[in-house]
């Protein structure tokens, strides 16, 4: 039983490390873009406004393969989970699911990550009309 539990152990620590992530990377595409409006209205140049968009996207798409990752690690604890003590391995190999989750662009689209990043992406929207109205 100690075997199981330590491979359980082992599984939750990458699933809480990948929501982690996650969250470090919604925190840094606020402040990022958050700088970028900062830029945008102390220069009064409204091209830093636009430069807002790369870390979103990188930080979006970074933030879906997080997502899918610990959704893969989440099938994997199930399966550990219900195997019996003879047969724990200690693999930490997610191949056999990769059917079972949806791809990462998919999960980019997730109504877990599409609401937080297109928020954004509509906020940069609308202060770029602004600062287009402004000129």
């Amino acid at each position: 039983m100690d075997n199981k539990i330590a491979h359980l152990q082992m599984i939750q620590a990458v699933i809480t490390r990948m929501a982690s992530n996650s969250f470090l990377l919604k925190g840094w595409t606020v402040t990022l873009v958050a700088a970028l409006f900062a830029l945008a209205a102390a220069k009064v140049v409204p091209y830093f406004v636009y430069l807002a968009y790369f870390p979103l996207i990188v930080f979006w798409i970074l933030d879906g393969y997080f997502l899918r990752q610990e959704r893969l690690f989440r099938r994997l604890y199930d399966r550990v989970r219900i195997l019996s003590i003879g047969a724990i391995d200690f693999s930490m190999d997610t191949s056999a699911f990769t059917s079972e989750v949806e791809p990462w662009r998919d999960t980019c689209l997730s109504r877990t990550i599409l609401p937080f990043y297109g928020s954004i992406f509509c906020a940069i929207l609308v202060v770029i009309f602004i600062l287009i109205a402004r000129a």
